[in-house]
């Protein structure tokens, strides 16, 4: 696997060549950019996760931000800063049912409001992971169609720049079984999100 995540050249590429031409013009402004340009393929970082050999993974890294129940099930939210890997993993194997876009706002991930932001649900029957852009993040980008089967910690997309993933578990999953709490950092494909 690529050491960034995909499409990650489309963002920096452009930065790099700005870079070049404006250090003709100005060195500072030159330098300014490559050093941008870094920033950027920083942020689309993709490092190899040892998966654990049981249990139910996080699908994103970042801080549990969202816990509470939703028609018998919980919902488990995590919001990742600027400054997290931003590729997103299958907390479970399975195949995929229905990968689905919703367009919508761009609120800050760790807010509410989030909640009527754009996403991308990837519904794998018994559980779903839901993709939102936050307020920086504007471009969702998905490595999986439906029909695909997945292994538990395969990446199944990313987010440029900020923003939340939420992972609604399975309904015979409870309270009880979480390993997690409200405030916990986790690592994508790496914490084991419940006990069983």
């Amino acid at each position: 696997m690529d050491a960034f995540a995909r499409g990650a050249w489309r963002y920096g590429l452009p930065v790099a060549a700005a870079g070049v031409v404006a250090a003709v013009v100005w060195l500072p402004l030159g330098v300014a950019l490559w050093a941008a340009t870094g920033a950027v393929f920083w942020f689309h970082r993709d490092p190899e996760r040892a998966v654990p050999p049981d249990g139910v993974v996080a699908p994103a890294d970042g801080t549990v931000s969202v816990l509470r129940e939703e028609d018998d099930r919980l919902r488990l939210g995590i919001f990742m800063n600027l400054h997290h890997v931003h590729v997103n993993r299958a907390p479970y194997g399975g195949t995929v049912e229905a990968v689905e876009h919703s367009p919508g706002g761009h609120w800050p991930a760790f807010t509410k409001s989030s909640d009527r932001n754009e996403k991308l649900r990837v519904d794998f029957g018994d559980h779903e992971v839901v993709l939102i852009a936050g307020a920086v993040a504007r471009r969702i980008h998905p490595y999986v169609t439906e029909g695909v089967t997945v292994d538990r910690g395969e990446r199944i997309g990313h987010i440029s720049f900020s923003s939340r993933v939420d992972l609604l578990l399975p309904p015979e999953v409870d309270r009880s079984d979480l390993a997690v709490s409200k405030g916990d950092r986790v690592r994508a494909g790496e914490t084991r999100l419940t006990l069983r």
